[in-house]
Parts: C-alpha cells; sequence; structure tokens
C-alpha cells in the first residue's frame, strides 16, 4: 500500500509539471528544427525550391511538399520517435498555430551556419525566429523546457566556400570557423531554456551522388571524406567542452557520418529495409549538364528520370537521402535517440 501511495506521488508530481514520463525519463514534447534540406519540411519559397516541384514527395505525401526528398525527412522520423507530429514549417505559422504545439521547423534548405548566398535565412537568424515567438508569448519558458532541439549541418557552407574561390589550404582554417560558430548557436539555443540540443555530424560527403558520379557511382571520394571527419572531429571537441559546463549531457551528437557509410556499406540490408542494391546511386538523376532532379527545359520537357522503385535507393537526387535512406538512417540510430530524454 504504501509503494502504491508512493507511486502516485510520483505520478503526481510529474503531472503537475506538464511532463510526459517515460521509462527512460520525461520526454520532450516539442520540437524545435533550425538548419538545412536534410531538416526542412516546407520553409522554402515555392516559387524558387526544387523541393516544391515533381518529382519530390511522390511517395509521401504524394505530391510536391517542400521536403528535400520523394517524401519524409530525418525531421519526420524524430517526431515519430518523440510521439509528436512533425512540427510546423516556420513559415506556414500563421496558416497552422494549432499545429505550433509539436513545434515549429526553423531549417531552410540550402542555408548554413553562415550566409551560403541564397537569400535565405542563416542559423543564426533562425535561432532569432524562436526569440521572436517566446517574445511575443507563443512560447513559454515552461514550454522551452520540455522541449528538444534539432540542429543539422549538412556541409552547405563548404559548398558556398568552394563557389566563391576559397582554397584548399584555406579549408581548414574555415572548417574549425563553422564549428566554432556551431558551438555558438548550440549554446544560445540551450541558453534560451532548451534542456537538450542534437547536434548532426557532417555526413560523408565524398558519398553524395554529386561526387561518387565520377566513377560512375562505385566508390567515395575519400579526400571528401577526410574534410568531413575532420570537422566531425573539431564538432565533438565543442560538445564535449560544452557539455562540461553543464550538468549531464545537454549537447548531443547525432552521428549521421558513422550511420551513412554503415548503411550504404551493408546496401541498409540488416535495418529491415528494402535493400539498396545500388547504394551509392540516387534515384532521380539529371539527363544532361547543368540539370537536376525537377529540371525542365524551355519546352517542359523533363531533364531528369526517376527510378521505378524510390524506397530501393538510399538517395533520392544528387544530395539527399530518400525516404527510405532516412528511415535506414533512423532504425541505426534508433537505440542512440533514448539520450534524448532528461
Amino acid at each position: 500500500m504504501e509503494l502504491s501511495s508512493y507511486t502516485f506521488f510520483l505520478l503526481f508530481l510529474f503531472t503537475i509539471a506538464g511532463d510526459t514520463v517515460c521509462a527512460n525519463g520525461i520526454r520532450p514534447t516539442k520540437l524545435f528544427v533550425f538548419g538545412d534540406s536534410y531538416s526542412d519540411t516546407g520553409n522554402n519559397p515555392k516559387s524558387l525550391a526544387s523541393s516544391w516541384k515533381t518529382p519530390y514527395g511522390v511517395t509521401f505525401p504524394g505530391k510536391p511538399a517542400g521536403r528535400y526528398s520523394d517524401g519524409r525527412v530525418l525531421t519526420d522520423f524524430l517526431a515519430k520517435f518523440m510521439g509528436i507530429k512533425s512540427p510546423l514549417p516556420y513559415q506556414w505559422r500563421k496558416y497552422g498555430q494549432n499545429r505550433m504545439q509539436h513545434g515549429v521547423n526553423f531549417a531552410y534548405g540550402g542555408t548554413g551556419v553562415f550566409d551560403t548566398g541564397n537569400l535565405e535565412p542563416n542559423m543564426s537568424t533562425q535561432i532569432g525566429y524562436l526569440q521572436g515567438l517566446v517574445k511575443a508569448n507563443v512560447y513559454t519558458k515552461r514550454d522551452l523546457g520540455s522541449s528538444l532541439a534539432l540542429v543539422t549541418i549538412s556541409g552547405n557552407d563548404y559548398g558556398a566556400y568552394t563557389s566563391s574561390g576559397g582554397s584548399e589550404q584555406g579549408l581548414s582554417s574555415f572548417i574549425s570557423q563553422v564549428v566554432n560558430q556551431i558551438g555558438i548557436n548550440i549554446k544560445r539555443i540551450h541558453d534560451m531554456g532548451v534542456p537538450r540540443v542534437l547536434v548532426t555530424t557532417l555526413q560523408p560527403i565524398g558519398c553524395l551522388p554529386r561526387e561518387t558520379i565520377f566513377s560512375s557511382y562505385q566508390q567515395c571520394n575519400e579526400s571528401r571524406n577526410s574534410a568531413s571527419s575532420f570537422h566531425n572531429q573539431l564538432l565533438q571537441q565543442v560538445v564535449t567542452g560544452l557539455n562540461s559546463s553543464t550538468r549531464g549531457s545537454t549537447f548531443l551528437t547525432l552521428d549521421l557520418f558513422t550511420t551513412f557509410n554503415t548503411v550504404l556499406k551493408n546496401k541498409g540490408d540488416f535495418t529491415g529495409s528494402v535493400k539498396f542494391d545500388t547504394p551509392l546511386r540516387p534515384c532521380c538523376e539529371a539527363t544532361s549538364s547543368g540539370a537536376f532532379c525537377g529540371s525542365l527545359d524551355e519546352n517542359g520537357n523533363k531533364l531528369y528520370t526517376v527510378c521505378n522503385q524510390p524506397e530501393s535507393r538510399f538517395f533520392w537526387d544528387s544530395v539527399h537521402p530518400s525516404q527510405a535512406g532516412w528511415r535506414a538512417v533512423y532504425l541505426t540510430l534508433r537505440s542512440s535517440l533514448n539520450r534524448i530524454y532528461y
């Protein structure tokens, strides 16, 4: 009888705190997302972004919906793990205020830690959007206290660096600048009151189809992957340093580098997914130089082809995983996601 009363008392305490209790701890009830196309679910302008053009969204929801894939992306799978609906894209906040209870997605495809030249908000500006919502009393400190932040970095800063004439000799220094700014950004998110900040490591850039096309999709560019490894090494040092000044593991890395490599090496076979027979080849491929997935010529003819089974490819286009690819990543990472409980 005493044990039952004690258990009831604990449940009562958690209930009045407004948190959801799980076997692993307290489950976050809101997800705030910052980053780029690996997490964007519809922020980029319809008039400009390929994510709003056919054939994007062909698997889910069956039409273009602003995701850089044939279907669901990392944000959607993380929200599923949390037991909530995928957070509303920031640009649609005026039309879906009833969905803001699950959080907000501030990620914009093509953006980076710094400006990348695509005129969309960089990560510092995205974080400012959340601060604006707090200032407008859309979210309270208590709301932030029961939330999780996801920060994705897929390498747009490095693409902008290269396209603007950055040298190989200066790349290491620039990587350090990017990672240091990531540290500033994730600390800023935590200082606002978010208990857990989940930041992705950089995926193996040399395994993206835009790199492997030069070997007929047979092998990764290990030189590019070395740059990813260096980024990730510095990122881990930053995260470790930040955690040393907070109680517990406030800042957590989501290891996309290892996960991508594992799934690609095993062709997705061990995850229970459809096997990726040609893991480095994308489903949607451009058919002419300068074109990309979704491109049309002046007569409206397609300048791309789409495979018959998107679920059989890890990559959707030259940069982004397919829904099946993200699902394989999610299944591989799922056990480590228990760290989000606090």
